[in-house]
């Protein structure tokens, strides 16, 4: 059985712990608001923007070539996955290594042995983890996190979208995780470029709810490239989201289990002390016992 010095030390060590968490849970708190709230505003703003791209496009005459959305042989893969630059977030970094390994080894299984398989990773616990495994790790934006900005977002998706067309690789494909709420967060592959759209000539007539000037080819091949980098910020704030709320979970079931295994380490120290005690008293009277005799 352990000491009283031992079970102390013990007690003060998870107090210090539970400080800890606790006040790591309160900072991914704050953070998960502010990402809340952006989540909120840019959601219904994108989704709207898809949507009258995807009617706009079906109005297009068959033969358009849009190349932002050329579909090639996917000869070149780039897989862009999304992780924090930090730990202590549960599973967060974790399922995006699987879903990479995934996409490696599966979706991508014939490019990936012929070394046409390369990864950019966002966050520094996927670029370590990648690169140790003997992924093709080619560059990182880990620096993209600090001072975490739109028009930084943008930079890296023009980056990434010219390296696009300028064929460097056929298909680039977004590996992150997406928001549903702070205990739960949604796995995500999603193919960035080329862009997927409807075919071309289905409806004609899907653009009378809308004025455009001067045609519909040129507004769609002058907006697609600024709503391809809005939609890879809002990736970011996706994946930023659900890392804070990821930590703010796990750092409040962190201070719970300190505040259980305080409770069993004092009454583990209270059965100790009153055991010391009992055989001091003990001791006390069997020695006042032999005195007697």
């Amino acid at each position: 059985m352990p000491s009283l010095k031992d079970i102390r030390i013990r007690i003060n060590s998870v107090k210090t712990t539970r400080q800890v968490t606790s006040a790591m849970k309160m900072v991914s708190a704050a953070k998960f608001k502010k990402a809340q709230d952006d989540i909120s505003y840019i959601r219904p703003y994108v989704d709207r923007l898809a949507n009258i791209i995807r009617k706009l496009s079906e109005a297009l005459e068959e033969g358009f070539q849009l190349e932002w959305a050329e579909v090639r042989e996917p000869r070149k893969i780039l897989i862009i996955p999304i992780s924090s630059n930090r730990g202590l977030c549960g599973a967060f970094n974790t399922n995006v290594i699987k879903e990479v390994e995934k996409l490696c080894k599966v979706d991508f299984k014939l490019q990936n042995a012929l070394g046409d398989v390369d990864i950019q990773p966002i966050g520094k616990q996927a670029h370590k983890i990648l690169k140790s495994r003997g992924y093709n790790v080619v560059k990182d934006y880990n620096e993209l996190y600090t001072d975490f900005s739109y028009e930084k977002a943008i930079d890296v998706a023009h980056e990434i979208m010219e390296a696009f067309r300028a064929r460097h690789y056929d298909k680039v494909v977004l590996v992150y995780n997406e928001y549903k709420n702070a205990a739960v967060q949604i796995i995500r592959s999603s193919q960035f470029l080329p862009m997927e759209l409807p075919e071309c000539g289905k409806a004609a007539s899907c653009n009378k709810d809308f004025i455009i000037e001067p045609d519909v080819p040129t507004f769609i091949t002058k907006v697609i490239p600024d709503a391809l980098k809005t939609m890879f910020y809002r990736v970011i704030l996706e994946s930023l989201a659900s890392e804070h709320g990821a930590r703010m979970t796990s750092m409040h079931k962190a201070t719970d289990n300190a505040t259980d295994m305080l409770g069993e380490l004092q009454l583990q120290y209270n059965k100790a002390r009153q055991g010391a005690i009992t055989t001091e008293i003990l001791e006390i009277v069997g020695g006042a016992e032999a005195l007697k005799k």
